[in-house]
């Protein structure tokens, strides 16, 4: 999985061909155990666990 960013903590990957978890290409915003996942192309949050000021980063990047 390449690593796309990694900023405060936060480490931003992307899977591109994972039929097991999800059907579509997702992004994976990793904060110690903390995870958030974005689906592509549209940016929608459909999984987090992150705490709120790590998602306020996360949403800048947009």
């Amino acid at each position: 999985m390449p690593v796309l960013s990694m900023f405060y903590g936060l480490i931003v990957t992307m899977y591109y061909l994972d039929t097991k978890q999800h059907n579509y290409p997702y992004i994976p915003v990793k904060y110690g155990e903390h995870e958030m996942i974005f689906r592509i192309p549209n940016g929608d949050a459909l999984e987090s666990s992150l705490p709120p000021g790590k998602v306020k980063l996360v949403k800048a990047m947009d």
